[in-house]
């Protein structure tokens, strides 16, 4: 073994190697042969019931808090800087995904079971289906089953087997395409709504939570349950003193499903009624035509909109600045930061005359301050908290309009005609930079250093060979995955499209192609050509 690493935020995570070194169930070396020079596999680092029992035994006697569920006793327990404490906790790890070149199958289940002659503890429950019939049976099985398995478990991953089908499904901003969960039902709980608070996020929107008399629900004390939305409120015709049932949705976000009328009686509360004023500014709610959400329109009034934007500004996967929401809060306050860049504006004097700032912390903030000023564009557009523009559409957008100047030029038909970019994400990209104290911010943050463009190292990787072309990409491919295959048009120029027009040029055809696109390019005389044939496009 090389190295063991967290998952972390999905790009970077933590070195774990010494305490993960002290896992009896984890080989430092490999049995066998015929194993690749070097690959990665992952797997879950976990406390079984057993142990869990056990350590929260041992902590009761000592005094200590006890753990509230086995997932947060093996992710503290992987945090410690002692590595004998973590042996001493007789953590263990199922594995679950091989990656690496010359893998020794092409299935997913195969390489696992060669992963096992390995030394890997591979899950003897894993089974491979050619039916829906057999998929159905195991969940079935398992969601009685599972009460009896040494380890605590919500729910089953079904995956396609084949790597090659696995790399052409590609993935999504979150996840792989290729791979879905399934969740059993959730343990519920009855309790009683004692009242209900409204909550205004970042971008304005208004979330109802409900303050419930506190209760015991997989291995947490709830107190607390979103309700999400007037429509879901309205559905379950809630009453302050009703008694709701909870329960954990994925057994981590607790929210309410039903409610026990056979409680109601007398002593009954109002019925609960969706606000209509922001409880934070005290302007007009508006609920945009199509959506279940009430936002708060005054964005540059309203004081958990601005913190909440300066908070996702500074985000280690935006701007990465080190500073948390206590801070914000702190700088919103006593330095009267009103926007992301009036940040760049503080002055270590400043921040040595508040509470609880040291010369070091200063230091660190300032030096962050600093380092973000080369954050690549793309993260800048990110971080600006433009609605529905997260990492993966900031990304394309980037590589689409190479600086921030183009990107607000851009109109509603250039910024449909880029890949995965809809109407509603268009139209918010539009209204934000139509906004003319946005546009005056974004001119602040270039003054004062931040990227607004795409670097010349990105660049000059780039080429003009596709330009002006609309390709569509359609079936299955041998050499490429199809995420890859549209990252070269955008990189040479040309533009992906995820349906056949008058306004396409080429379809880039793999194997089992819809024959409706088929017919459809033969009716509008568009070339289709195979792999070969557009890698030869790219070289010539």
């Amino acid at each position: 073994m090389v190295q063991a690493v967290t998952r972390g935020d999905g790009t970077r995570g933590d070195d774990v190697t010494a305490n993960v070194k002290t896992i009896r169930s984890i080989p430092l070396k490999l049995r066998g042969e015929n194993f690749p020079a070097e690959f990665e596999i992952r797997g879950e680092i976990l406390l079984p019931w057993a142990e869990f029992e056990r350590l929260n035994k041992e902590r009761e006697e000592q005094g200590e808090a006890l753990f509230a569920n086995p997932r947060n006793a093996a992710s503290g327990t992987l945090k410690q800087q002692n590595a004998a404490i973590v042996a001493s906790r007789k953590l263990d790890a199922y594995f679950y995904y091989l990656l690496g070149e010359n893998l020794p199958a092409d299935g997913h289940f195969e390489n696992l079971e060669i992963a096992r002659n390995w030394g890997f503890k591979i899950p003897n429950v894993i089974e491979k289906f050619d039916t829906l019939e057999g998929v159905f049976g195991y969940l079935e099985h398992w969601n009685v089953e599972r009460k009896n398995l040494p380890v605590a478990t919500d729910g089953v991953v079904l995956k396609v087997n084949s790597l090659r089908q696995q790399r052409n499904l590609g993935f999504t901003a979150k996840s792989p395409r290729w791979a879905i969960a399934y969740k059993f039902q959730a343990e519920q709980a009855v309790t009683r709504l004692n009242s209900i608070s409204f909550q205004v996020g970042r971008i304005g929107t208004i979330t109802p939570v409900a303050n419930l008399e506190p209760v015991l629900l997989s291995g947490t004390t709830v107190k607390r349950a979103s309700l999400h939305n007037e429509d879901i409120i309205e559905g379950l015709d809630l009453h302050i003193g009703d008694h709701v049932v909870v329960e954990k949705g994925g057994e981590i976000i607790p929210k309410i499903v039903g409610v026990d009328t056979s409680f109601r009686g007398m002593l009954i509360g109002d019925k609960v009624r969706f606000i209509q004023i922001c409880p934070e500014c005290n302007t007009p709610l508006i609920r945009p035509e199509g959506e279940a959400a009430h936002y708060c329109p005054n964005e540059t009034g309203c004081p958990p909109q601005i913190k909440g934007r300066i908070e996702h500004f500074v985000t280690r996967r935006a701007m990465d600045i080190g500073i948390g929401p206590e801070t914000v809060e702190d700088l919103y306050e006593k330095l009267h930061v009103r926007n992301v860049a009036d940040l760049y504006t503080i002055e270590e004097a400043d921040l040595l005359a508040l509470e609880r700032w040291g010369e070091k912390s200063v230091r660190n903030f300032m030096d962050s301050l600093e380092k973000s000023r080369s954050v690549s564009y793309e993260r800048v557009l990110y971080a600006l908290g433009i609605r529905f523009v997260g990492e993966t559409v900031a990304r394309k957008l980037a590589n689409v309009f190479c600086s921030m100047e183009e990107l607000q030029q851009a109109s509603l038909e250039t910024l449909t005609e880029v890949d995965e970019i809809g109407g509603r994400i268009a139209e918010s990209i539009i209204r934000y930079f139509a906004d003319e104290q946005n546009r005056e911010l974004v001119e602040r943050l270039k003054s004062y250093g931040l990227q607004m463009k795409m670097s010349e190292e990105k660049l000059s990787g780039r080429t003009d060979k596709l330009k002006g072309l609309t390709i569509v990409i359609s079936g299955t491919f041998s050499k490429h995955s199809r995420d890859e295959y549209k990252a070269m048009i955008e990189q040479n120029g040309g533009k992906n499209s995820g349906s056949v027009s008058g306004k396409t040029d080429y379809i880039l055809a793999g194997e089992n192609m819809g024959p409706s696109k088929l017919e459809k390019a033969a009716k509008l005389g568009i070339k289709v050509m195979n792999e070969e044939e557009f890698l030869n496009m790219l070289t010539e």
